[in-house]
């Protein structure tokens, strides 16, 4: 009985861990928040169930979806972008049979990381504008909060998670983003910003509105291709909880395994009206700090999260979190994800002065940040997903040089 206590406690320790992030996505993209509660839970007890309950991971929404909801959310409506996200799932089990038939090497091969590093960097400036736009309280080109608050409310929450992130130690290392997201709540809250009519009128026990898909090929189209990325992002989650653990889970259960376990995590929560899945790195960083390497502990935080996506008042005061503390945020935590594709480029010593390297870097920047698009009739292709099949044509088609002919070092363009 004290064991089971025990395993429950570092279980809601994990969701604490992984709270902030994972309801961060469905608050940027006007998702409910409940959905991402109740599919995190869901997906979390079907990747167990996939794998044998063999591997410590929980899965949290995926930051990789922000941009690509917007959009498809404005473009053909909450039913048809969440069957686009359903459809996304199917490119983790593209994945893991190329992983069962042919192995690491191929995907290596497929997605090196000059193709990778770019891509993972676009997922965070592809929305750096909707951060600013939120710091200063702005929403649809209209000033929605005062400048000067949205400003001041902006850098305490920034201030906060930056303060959390380089000088909190242990446990309170890997929750930066909640710490930001409650400094900046209670600031709020004295400057009158914060709307407690809605908490106190929500109910205690809510069901989590479901939204039913509604099928359109051109946003499964759309979705898929941005779902390579995040499926990336798993095998390095799962060789990185590796790694902690000391077992090598890409062969016991597998990594196709792995894979095929959120990819069914991600159609759930495009059938419910959620956010896609993920691994988390902060749920490695607690488990390499608590030693727990149980996976029952990942069980008992999904049913932790899906026990909250009940709670009514919860829900509530989750979305009457002002637009600038959140703002304040993704300015630090959009960067970081840039960061991580620049780092993903360094440590592979990727030699940007190679012709055939510097063209995708190049093209893929430059089509991500600029928005580009690319319709066909009803099917159209733009940000991350656009991002990751020119990197991936561009990778395929372009001969390797054996030598840095063409725009040398130091030279002006």
């Amino acid at each position: 009985m004290l064991n089971h206590l025990k395993q429950a406690v570092a279980g809601a320790q994990i969701l604490f861990v992984a709270f902030g992030a994972l309801v961060l996505v469905p608050l940027l993209t006007g998702l409910n928040p409940a959905m991402a509660l109740l599919g995190a839970g869901i997906g979390t007890l079907l990747f167990q169930l996939c794998t044998g309950r063999k591997v410590p991971i929980f899965l949290g929404s995926s930051f990789a979806f922000i941009a690509p909801i917007i959009y498809a959310t404005q473009t053909w409506g909450l039913p048809s972008t969440m069957f686009g996200l359903f459809a996304a799932g199917f490119m983790y089990f593209v994945f893991a049979a190329l992983v069962r038939w042919r192995g690491m090497d191929a995907v290596n091969k497929l997605l090196p990381p000059v193709v990778i590093g770019p891509v993972i960097m676009i997922i965070g400036l592809s929305v750096a504008t909707v951060a600013s736009s939120m710091a200063m309280g702005r929403a649809g080109g209209e000033q929605v909060i005062p400048y000067t608050d949205a400003l001041l409310l902006a850098a305490v929450s920034l201030a906060t998670t930056v303060m959390v992130s380089i000088f909190a130690r242990g446990m309170f290392r890997l929750v930066p983003i909640l710490a930001g997201v409650i400094v900046g709540y209670v600031v709020a809250a004295f400057m009158g910003l914060v709307d407690f009519g809605k908490i106190a009128n929500a109910p205690w026990f809510a069901v989590p509105h479901f939204v039913t898909p509604e099928v359109n090929w051109a946003a499964a189209l759309f979705m898929l291709p941005v779902a390579i990325a995040p499926a990336i992002e798993h095998i390095g989650g799962v060789m990185a909880i590796s790694g902690v653990t000391g077992k090598d889970y890409t062969k016991t259960p597998g990594l196709h395994r792995t894979l095929a376990g959120d990819g069914l995590g991600v159609c759930v929560a495009g059938l419910i009206g959620g956010p896609p899945v993920t691994t988390y790195a902060e749920v490695t960083g607690a488990v390499m700090i608590t030693r727990n390497f149980n996976p029952v502990v990942m069980t008992w935080a999904a049913v932790f999260a899906i026990c909250m996506a009940f709670f009514g008042k919860f829900n509530a005061l989750l979305q009457s979190i002002p637009m600038p503390v959140m703002g304040g945020i993704m300015v630090l935590l959009f960067g970081t994800i840039a960061s991580i594709g620049l780092k993903t480029l360094i440590e592979a010593k990727t030699d940007l002065m190679a012709p055939k390297n510097l063209v995708i870097v190049s093209v893929v920047l430059t089509a991500g940040i600029g928005a580009l698009e690319l319709k066909l009739g009803s099917f159209t292709l733009v940000g991350v997903g656009l991002c990751s099949i020119l990197a991936i044509v561009l990778n395929w088609i372009l001969p390797q040089g054996k030598n840095h002919d063409g725009i040398a070092e130091g030279q002006d363009v």
